[in-house]
């Protein structure tokens, strides 16, 4: 019999996994010598949970992927139930040396949908953060906003006590009953503050429809979800240096208010 430890062999005893003599041993059993000793453990002691989560793969290679992120989920945490738990069981398992798991290199919130970025190997999970730290990923998302907008505007209000910037365009406008006026906005990050576009969007009285969070309170929409969506990324690829564009296709909310949605150039 392999040795055991002293508190292996308190959990084999508890786990009734030892035999003597085809008698279940507990730390009551004599041992006088000639007896026949087996231990049995269980090929899985302990199984771990399996996230069974299907996700919209929108690029893959062997160094990255891009991923579509659906809304009412957490890019990763303490939950069981997030993206980067599912990543693995979605994607192709790397053929480079330093492959790893598959790790997300940036973040969305909770409840807003669109294009996420996902590293394959530690080289590459590197590269990607020092880009998004270099600012040389272009991010586009597009939300639905309340009330009247100028056409163009640059918000600078700080985040937090730290400088920040976003830029945006006015797509289109319908009229609303219920909120006056709804609008498409293309949004264009300058800095990376967390919950910056819906802060900002705010601060200028056009709060982004469904923000139960930063929306004014008889104008919130429950149930339909966050109308914000990260459009595109756009940049040039750490490894192959071609350039890389994706974009993720509205989701259907969005649709049901603009028909068509129209894609223009610049922020």
């Amino acid at each position: 019999m392999t040795a055991l430890t002293k508190s292996a062999l308190k959990k084999a005893l508890k786990k009734k996994w030892i035999r003597v003599n085809d008698s279940i041993a507990t730390s009551a059993t004599l041992i006088n010598g000639g007896e026949c000793i087996s231990i049995s453990v269980p090929k899985e002691t302990s199984q771990n949970k399996k996230l069974i989560f299907q996700l919209k793969v929108l690029f893959e290679d062997d160094y990255l992927a891009v991923i579509h992120k659906p809304a009412g989920i957490l890019v990763s945490g303490n939950r069981f139930k997030t993206i980067a738990n599912a990543l693995v069981q979605n994607m192709q398992w790397s053929n480079l040396p330093d492959a790893t798991k598959p790790q997300p290199v940036h973040r969305l919130d909770y409840a807003t949908t669109g294009v996420l970025l996902v590293g394959k190997t530690t080289s590459s999970i590197r590269a990607l953060n020092r880009m998004f730290e270099d600012k040389k990923v272009e991010k586009i998302y597009y939300a639905v906003t309340i009330g009247e907008m100028s056409n163009r505007g640059e918000i600078t209000s700080e985040i937090d006590g730290k400088k920040s910037q976003s830029n945006y365009r006015l797509i289109e406008s319908v009229s609303s009953n219920r909120f006056g006026k709804l609008n498409l906005v293309k949004l264009k990050l300058q800095t990376g503050r967390r919950h910056q576009l819906r802060k900002h969007l705010a601060s200028i009285d056009n709060p982004i429809l469904g923000d139960a969070t930063y929306g004014v309170e008889n104008l919130i929409l429950t149930g339909k979800g966050l109308y914000l969506h990260a459009y595109s990324l756009r940049f040039i690829h750490p490894f192959t240096s071609k350039q890389v564009y994706l974009n993720d296709e509205f989701p259907q909310r969005f649709k049901k208010i603009f028909k068509p949605i129209v894609i223009v150039n610049g922020v």
